[in-house]
């Protein structure tokens, strides 16, 4: 097994839809800008009320992309 060295960015994905749409978004736009994405781990999870109904799912995310 390779040695690698990691580093984390925080973020925060939401999402009208779901918790797991929230989660996608925010690996969709890290890999946009940032190599070697493989991992994520949830942090916290929220959302945004608006008249007595979820309006959007909020979740932080930690990304983990290897450092080259």
């Amino acid at each position: 097994m390779s040695e690698h060295v990691y580093k984390k960015l925080e973020l925060v994905g939401s999402s009208k839809d779901s918790i797991e749409d929230a989660v996608r978004n925010a690996v969709a736009a890290a890999g946009k800008t940032v190599d070697n994405v493989e991992w994520f781990e949830v942090k916290e999870t929220r959302g945004h009320v608006e008249n007595g109904q979820v309006a959007h799912f909020q979740v932080v995310v930690k990304v983990g992309f290897r450092v080259d």
